[in-house]
């Protein structure tokens, strides 16, 4: 089972290796997690959507998750209505205000680690700010993924990040009423490592905000 955390990816940008070719060293404890493991362990996904119409707007959001719905905010009753502001605020219909949707799950999702980036924990908070802001995130957007992953990665020797895109969309799919213009999701799968790893680098398409637009982030720790 996975939890997950919300996203689909757009940017271009290409990133290098930096100290991820080392081996693990005999006799260690820990041993290093494997790039394609056989079987992984449950993953919790914590997705937020923001909505951001061109004028005040009321948007009807429905999730068709391939898992279990384990929370969200706010209450999700078969689906989310809010009136959205360009600035992103959102109000649902007793007037209470939101920076967010944000929703909670697990399944069992099998995310592909053939791509992506391997990353000292020392370095993530520098490489998770660059990269986002490369896939198309604002300073606000990126700085509150970071804010959330953060604590959880940079004490890691190392983490090995792949952003995910049909693998985490097909079980997560989005309908949108209004239809946006343009839409981002944006889904982080990482696993910590106690050693370096090799890995193909990813690169993204570029993505441009015109119109109503939708973005999403989440993520989720394999830990196998």
């Amino acid at each position: 089972m996975k939890r997950l955390l919300a996203g689909t990816l757009a940017a271009a940008l290409a990133l290098g290796l930096t100290g991820c070719g080392q081996q693990q060293e005999e006799g260690d404890a820990k041993p290093v997690i494997s790039l394609y493991p056989e079987q992984q362990e449950e993953c919790d996904a914590k997705p937020v959507i923001y909505l951001y119409p061109e004028q005040q707007t009321e948007v009807e959001v429905s999730l068709d998750y391939d898992g279990t719905l384990t929370a969200a905010y706010p209450a999700y009753e078969n689906g989310w209505r809010v009136t959205a502001e360009p600035d992103g605020t959102l109000h649902d219909e007793n007037g209470n205000e939101y920076s967010y949707l944000f929703w909670e799950g697990e399944n069992d999702a099998d995310y592909d680690f053939s791509k992506g980036f391997c990353v000292a924990g020392a370095d993530t908070a520098d490489f998770l700010r660059e990269t986002l802001s490369g896939i198309g995130l604002t300073p606000r957007e990126y700085n509150e993924f970071i804010v959330y992953w953060l604590p959880k990665m940079q004490g890691n020797p190392y983490n090995l990040i792949s952003f995910q895109s049909e693998r985490y969309t097909d079980g997560a799919k989005l309908t949108i009423d209004p239809k946006p213009d343009s839409e981002l999701r944006v889904f982080m799968a990482w696993k910590p490592l106690n050693r370096a790893q090799p890995i193909e680098p990813q690169t993204f398409p570029s993505f441009e905000r015109d119109g109503f637009t939708v973005v999403e982030w989440g993520g989720c720790e394999v830990t196998k």
